[in-house]
């Protein structure tokens, strides 16, 4: 009988695909909950900007916005954003509170922003 050559078994190349295999398989669901984890800080991310916009236009105008609610769109980053706000007497009745809400096309909310401002 001639001496054994060097080498693998079949064996042990197939367990080496397997971990190889389950490996590579781990790594494309972390690159996949990366992706899905980049696409949503993204979102809200334009979301807090518009958020901010509205909040800015609300201290910036020369007139304080009427008590109640409002809704609309805006346009930022190629996405259309619905937004809340709800402006309310504050403790001191000399100031409004105004709370702006972005939400998502899903309806969830995606950004709040909370400013103060003098009532007229």
């Amino acid at each position: 009988m001639p001496a054994r050559e060097g080498g693998f078994t079949l064996i042990e190349v197939l367990v080496a695909l397997a971990i190889f295999s389950l490996a590579a398989l781990a790594l494309l669901r972390l690159q996949g909950a990366a992706l899905s984890t980049t696409a949503r800080l993204d979102e809200r991310a334009l979301a807090g900007v518009v958020a901010q916009n509205r909040a800015i236009e609300a201290m910036i105008a020369p007139q304080p916005p009427g008590f109640g609610a409002t809704a609309g769109e805006e346009a930022n980053g190629g996405r259309v954003w619905r937004w809340a706000q709800t402006v309310a007497r504050s403790p001191d009745v000399r100031l409004q509170q105004i709370e702006i809400k972005v939400m998502t096309p899903d309806g969830s909310v995606a950004a709040t922003r909370t400013v103060v401002r003098r009532a007229s």
